[in-house]
């Protein structure tokens, strides 16, 4: 009772505050162009993830928050009300305290995290569901303080935002750029090949727009809001490429179940793994793979295990040659 009571305290002192002194729209639309000209914040002002065969891009949380530092006399979180076996409630909230303008929603996190191949993971791990809860708040909240922000500061903000992304801070070349973007994606298994196929041309004629735009899926990739195998299409092995190629038929994994070595989820398939460790013929499969993925310039390009290593361990093992 003494902490509620001390928090709706906090809340009508800062009421009291904001209607005393107002606001001053231009000092808060400088502070937004100021921000908005960092490439630190532009960076991760953008979130990308597809759905429905399609990419969605928005503003992230943390535009959100900043714009919201900006503008001032704002109130806003995300609170957990009840959390039960299976599910939590959860609450997000954004209060423009000199207005009173004020959006919240009340909403059910199942404990699950989604699969990218389909199907789900239950979470039993209390850290597991926090930060699932999180991410899922996060979600909201954005959507909270964007709705109470007005709509004129929002899109101002998020085209200086893109501007600042397309020019960057003007210590690199747009091919320098470009070279920086295919080697970071590279970092994460992704090939050149597949970013030009997402970007719909080749990396010769990427724009400042087109390595922007990259940029925001990597963002994505790096904060763990998508995955890689959401974003760009695998490289497979085709039929065409196993022809002629004599142990195939020796393979250990020849009368295994197929989607063992091609798992949908980021865990560690042992199942898997202790048949390649028993196969006769694990050196063959791993020198066609490394064949397959050297026919390529990038670290890892075959999605699925070969070799007794996932994509996972194949950068890893490659990352590790070049340091030495």
């Amino acid at each position: 009772m003494v902490e509620q009571a001390r928090a709706v305290a906090d809340v009508q002192a800062a009421a009291q505050m904001a209607r005393m002194f107002p606001r001053d729209t231009s000092v808060a639309v400088e502070a937004m162009e100021e921000s908005c000209g960092k490439v630190e914040l532009a960076d991760r002002a953008f979130f990308s993830y597809p759905r429905a065969g399609q990419t969605v891009v928005g503003g992230s949380v943390h535009l959100a928050r900043e714009l919201a530092r900006c503008w001032g006399h704002m109130d806003y979180g995300v609170k957990e009300l009840s959390r039960g076996e299976s599910e939590s409630e959860m609450l997000a909230f954004a209060w423009d305290l000199q207005t009173n303008a004020r959006a919240e929603t009340t909403f059910i996190v199942p404990h699950v995290r989604s699969r990218s191949r389909g199907g789900s993971v239950e979470l039993t791990d209390v850290r597991d569901i926090y930060e699932n809860n999180a991410n899922m708040g996060a979600r909201r909240l954005r959507e909270m303080i964007f709705s109470v922000l007005p709509a004129w500061f929002v899109e101002q903000a998020k085209a200086l935002c893109q501007r600042t992304l397309e020019e960057g801070d003007g210590s690199a070349s747009l091919g320098q750029r470009v070279a920086s973007a295919v080697a970071a994606f590279d970092e994460l298994g992704v090939s050149r090949r597949r970013l030009e196929a997402r970007v719909g041309r080749p990396t010769s004629e990427w724009t400042a727009g087109d390595v922007a735009r990259i940029g925001v899926v990597y963002g994505s990739l790096q904060r763990g809001e998508s995955r890689v195998e959401d974003e760009f299409e695998s490289e497979s092995v085709t039929a065409a490429q196993l022809t002629g190629e004599p142990w195939r038929g020796l393979a250990a994994c020849a009368t295994a179940d197929p989607e063992m070595f091609f798992p949908s989820d980021s865990g560690r398939p042992l199942a898997a793994l202790s048949i390649c460790a028993a196969c006769p013929v694990l050196e063959e499969c791993a020198e066609f793979c490394e064949k397959i993925e050297d026919s390529t310039t990038s670290v890892s390009r075959i999605f699925g295990i070969w070799g007794g290593e996932t994509p996972a361990d194949r950068v890893a093992r490659r990352r590790a040659a070049k340091r030495k």
